[in-house]
């Protein structure tokens, strides 16, 4: 049985823990109301852009000289996923949920013949990834340097990976990062964004209007896709950021809450122990009383 002063010392380092946890759910909590405004700010800008190049796309569809950010390149056989996680952990199933969607679609996609390769962004995520797939990561970026994210990070990432799809790397891209619903829910996606996937009209919906374009659909196109292509990116970085934030705010709650308990526990059981030593010695006193 441990002895009185390691009880003391135990419950002191459990009570300094709470008091970290419980900072840090402060600090979680503080950042996260900007990091969701961030994020849900950008989603409208994001969804516009989307049903603009919809749009284009739709009276482009079978052109010859449409981009290959949306027709593709005419094959499925490599795959680049572009792995999106945060920076620290300390922040429940955050990273987790992500690298763990983008390893069930990358073990689905080399169950059907198919090439995998990683570009991770985030320390997390790559510190994970590499432990099964080491070989098929082409690049990994780092952003602990950067304090607040912006619209250049977005399209550094998107520059890189454009580089490699017109270098003939791969085929397609898939985007992976976790979409911020509240403080308690993180919904982990995987988005392809190469070629871009265009969705169509409902079919009870109203006709679109018709428009003419000038220049003409294949050109506008060759302008709007790569800055599309960044535009998502950088909602992901976002909700990523927002996300990250919501999950370490929940696991901080908690983890000082289990603190809490843990304290209460190692109290009940030091102030039990201390008693049976106090009433041990009384017994002993009274006995050597008596024999006297």
């Amino acid at each position: 049985m441990a002895s009185l002063k390691d009880m003391r010392v135990r419950i002191a380092s459990t009570k300094a823990t709470q008091k970290i946890t419980k900072a840090m759910q402060m600090v979680a909590a503080s950042k996260l109301r900007r990091a969701q405004n961030a994020a849900e700010a950008a989603r409208p800008y994001a969804d516009k852009m989307d049903a603009v190049i919809s749009n284009i796309a739709a009276a482009a569809n079978g052109s010859p000289g449409a981009p290959t950010l949306l027709a593709g390149t005419g094959k499925d056989q490599v795959h680049l996923l572009l792995v999106c996680t945060g920076e620290r952990g300390l922040s429940g199933a955050f990273n987790s949920s992500i690298v763990r969607l983008a390893r069930e679609r990358a073990q689905s996609l080399i169950a059907q013949g198919k090439e995998v390769k990683f570009f991770c962004v985030g320390r997390k995520g790559y510190e994970q990834l590499r432990r099964t797939f080491e070989r098929q990561i082409v690049e990994h970026l780092d952003l602990r340097s950067v304090r607040q994210l912006g619209f250049v990070n977005a399209e550094d990432i998107a520059t890189k990976v454009l580089a490699r799809f017109d270098a003939g790397e791969f085929d397609v891209c898939t985007l992976f990062y976790s979409r911020f619903k509240s403080v308690i829910a993180q919904i982990p996606t995987g988005q392809q964004i190469i070629p871009l996937e265009v969705t169509a009209p409902a079919a009870n919906a109203a006709p679109n209007t018709s428009y003419e374009y000038e220049p003409e659909e294949d050109e506008i196109l060759t302008r709007l896709l790569p800055r599309n292509l960044a535009v998502q990116i950088f909602r992901a970085l976002l909700e990523n950021n927002a996300s990250f934030y919501g999950a370490q705010m929940s696991a901080m709650d908690n983890a000082t809450r289990n603190a809490g308990e843990m304290i209460r526990k190692q109290t009940l059981i030091y102030n039990r122990t201390r008693q049976a030593m106090i009433t041990k010695e009384l017994i002993e006193i009274i006995s050597g009383a008596e024999a006297v």
